[in-house]
């Protein structure tokens, strides 16, 4: 067994494993098992058994939960080196929300009963992964603290600010968010109705922040766009 952990040197652009020796890193390459999910495909289901600790190797994921008629809220949209299902760590529990790629997409998958007995003997591993629970819990707050305090407007903008810093890219004309979605996917990461999003849209664009058409967001001054949801 080669212990450089060379072949598993594609984990270390997790976040969750970055800091890890290349003995750690074979050990968890040796337990992650990796399958591929097309565009528009179910990662899980909320309610299915929970089966382990998932991160994304490639593409694009969205974590979202149905209410009782239909209706979906995104929890969060994540990309390459983000994990999730990760509360399912030390428990046996059915998914609490459902995954969907919204791009093909390669996710890595580590069962809990294998992940738990590694990390009796890997407690550097442990560590890492309880950062990372740390840091998901503190965005879960802000992301309740938004939706119970803040109006429709600041929803849409404080979404937008979230999207453009995980996926904008700085061009001439501002930060384009290289993600495919739509106002309806966007009213849902907000709490919103669509209408709202347009409404907000139609704001922001009067005001020189954003422009959008149907193939491309870019947010043309942050600091502006801030100015929507922060307290003066």
């Amino acid at each position: 067994m080669n212990e450089s952990g060379a072949e598993f040197a594609y984990l270390r652009k997790l976040p969750v494993f970055a800091d890890l020796e290349p003995a750690d890193l074979a050990a968890i390459g040796r337990i992650t098992a990796e399958r591929r999910v097309e565009r528009n495909r179910l990662v899980f289901a909320e309610g299915d058994p929970g089966e382990g600790f998932h991160f994304i190797r490639s593409g694009k994921v969205k974590v979202f939960k149905s209410s009782e008629d239909g209706k979906e809220h995104i929890l969060n949209i994540l990309g390459p080196g983000d994990v999730f299902a990760e509360v399912l760590l030390f428990n046996e529990a059915p998914y609490p929300a459902s995954a969907t790629a919204i791009e093909d997409s390669v996710i890595g998958v580590i069962r809990n009963r294998d992940l738990e007995a590694l990390l009796v003997d890997y407690p550097k591993i442990a560590v890492r992964i309880i950062r990372v629970m740390s840091k998901k819990l503190q965005y879960i707050q802000s992301r309740i603290k938004l939706l119970a305090l803040s109006d429709s407007q600041a929803k849409v903008a404080q979404a937008l600010d979230y999207l453009t810093e995980r996926y904008g890219r700085q061009t001439e004309r501002g930060w384009e968010v290289e993600l495919e979605i739509n106002r309806q996917d966007l009213a849902n990461m907000a709490g919103t109705t669509r209408e709202t999003v347009s409404r907000v849209f139609r704001t922001l664009k009067d005001d020189g922040v954003i422009d959008d058409d149907e193939r491309r967001l870019v947010v043309r001054d942050r600091r502006r766009l801030r100015d929507y949801f922060e307290p003066a």
